[in-house]
């Protein structure tokens, strides 16, 4: 975004500084224009060019121009692809109503709050998604800091392992354990569909690479549906690696993931969860984990859908980056950073849930000379344009750095497969760190999102590692296939018109194409 003074954008909106009876003072204007606008609020003067908002400071106005190809969106407050935005033809954000939190003198009884025409709700009822306030009011200010039902904070004395973790200062350690005694766990994860497309890629990475306890390498794989080979799914099991879910639909519109009702993520989530079980016979109810598509957070509906279906752990929420990065928390009390991300939903309410949060990685080659820039959290959104094999291999080196130095809180390199499988040299390069890495330290292990979780809650120091039952599980799979190519079942169903789909998997052809309203395919809904 670029920043314009006042001036320059008066000019090219075509504003006359001037009226009938004598010119205006620019401290007129300016109070007149900021006379109903909220702090730090980008509004526009005219509605000629969209990539043109301006804002009111202390210092005066501030005027800020998004680059070509850009336009500013006013609800979410920033730049946008021109075709993303449809609110062009408005000057200002949309006015919510607010409830009438806090006033001088109580206008509700113990437990009941205003709404923004002054009537009295249970306070139950506020930030709970649906509006019951008649101008809708009780859920128009349910960010973390202001929904009155909020999670609080940290209380280290009733918060503790096995169950609960949270903390104040992120140079903690689980357990306070000293330093040299934690592994530094990296957990590698892919996104989407596994299939003929990624599985040589994966078994390059994972076989025949071993943690110094002698046991594989792990991964955790986010799984969508469409597309998916079950029959891939189910050896990827078999190998001791995990599956969680990335949703059925993958739904390409990011609001939906925001503004999805409970209904439609356990649709989504457990339904999700239901095919794989299925298609790919995962029996050991291992499948616990989620990440929500465009790690477009779902706020409170997500994680009250994830504690009614008993999902462990949800791997959306990113943190910023900093020097020294976060270990993953429970939701029981309120979330230890910010809510990152333009127009998140983070959850504000207590929940029984683990997340493994989304530390951002450092894209600077040299962090120590260069100015900051903004962290990034999938790896393939670190690079502006494509890296050369040593950028990549340093990028690689200075994210580990951070946290083998820090903390040894989990380093999280999070991939969509196409990134490795389709650039041979950062494949190489990927190959190579994973190997001088193994090599060169006998405290590093490559685990699964739930590995990581157990030694939180039943740690053993570096020297006890080798004989630590919670991560010999599946330690080297020898065996072979459950079965080798499966059925190739060409399906469809009346939830998606017009197509037809094909589901390998190893277990029996289901009628129809297993989707949203029909998760096991039965073709009844």
């Amino acid at each position: 975004m670029t920043r314009l003074r006042l001036a320059v954008v008066l000019g090219l909106l075509g504003i006359v500084a001037g009226q009938e009876g004598g010119e205006v003072q620019p401290e007129d204007l300016t109070k007149a224009l900021c006379t109903d606008k909220g702090p730090g609020e980008w509004f526009r003067l005219a509605v000629t060019d969209c990539r043109d908002v301006i804002q009111c400071t202390e210092a005066g106005l501030q005027a800020l121009r998004c680059p070509h190809g850009l336009a500013f969106d006013l609800e979410l407050q920033t730049c946008d692809w021109r075709g993303n935005v449809n609110n062009c033809d408005k000057k200002v954000k949309t006015k919510k109503v607010k409830p009438l939190l806090r006033t001088v003198e109580p206008l509700c009884e113990e437990n009941f709050l205003a709404c923004g025409d002054g009537v009295c709700m249970d306070q139950q009822l506020f930030c709970d998604s649906k509006p019951d306030c008649a101008d809708g009011s009780d859920e128009n200010s349910c960010d973390v800091d202001n929904d009155p039902n909020r999670a609080p904070l940290c209380n280290q004395k009733d918060c503790n392992l096995p169950d609960c973790y949270c903390f104040h200062d992120p140079s903690e350690i689980p357990n306070n354990y000293n330093i040299n005694d934690v592994p530094q766990m990296i957990t590698i994860t892919f996104d989407d569909a596994i299939n003929n497309n990624n599985n040589d890629l994966y078994q390059l990475i994972f076989n025949g690479r071993y943690n110094p306890n002698g046991c594989s390498i792990k991964s955790t794989f986010f799984v969508s549906h469409k597309y998916t080979n079950y029959t891939s799914v189910q050896e990827m099991h078999r190998q001791g690696h995990e599956i969680a879910v990335h949703s059925i639909s993958h739904n390409t519109s990011e609001d939906f993931w925001t503004d999805a009702s409970q209904d439609l993520w356990e649709r989504e989530m457990a339904g999700a969860r239901v095919i794989v079980e299925r298609f790919a016979n995962i029996t050991d109810s291992s499948v616990i984990g989620i990440r929500a598509p465009y790690l477009r957070v779902g706020g409170n509906n997500q994680f009250t859908m994830m504690e009614k279906n008993q999902f462990l752990y949800d791997s959306t929420i990113t943190a910023p980056l900093s020097p020294t990065p976060l270990w993953p928390y429970t939701l029981y009390y309120r979330m230890p950073h910010v809510c990152h991300g333009n127009a998140q939903k983070c959850p504000t309410r207590s929940f029984a849930v683990w997340e493994m949060v989304m530390n951002e990685m450092d894209r600077r080659e040299e962090p120590a000379l260069e100015a900051e820039l903004p962290g990034c959290a999938m790896v393939d959104s670190c690079f502006s344009s494509k890296p050369t094999a040593d950028q990549f291999f340093n990028f690689l080196n200075n994210n580990f750095d951070r946290h083998y130095l820090t903390n040894r809180a989990p380093l999280g390199l999070f991939f969509h497969s196409a990134f490795l499988k389709n650039d041979p040299e950062i494949l190489d390069a990927f190959l190579f760190w994973l190997d001088e890495t193994l090599a060169t330290y006998k405290d590093v292990y490559f685990v699964t999102m739930t590995q990581v979780i157990q030694w939180m809650q039943d740690p053993k120091p570096n020297n006890q590692l080798n004989a630590y039952e919670a991560w010999r599980d599946k330690c080297e799979v020898n065996s072979q296939p459950y079965c080798v190519g499966g059925s190739d079942c060409e399906l469809n169903t009346e939830e998606l018109p017009g197509e037809t789909l094909r589901l390998n998997t190893c277990m029996r052809c289901p009628n129809k194409y297993p989707w949203l309203l029909d998760p096991l395919g039965e073709g009844f809904f």
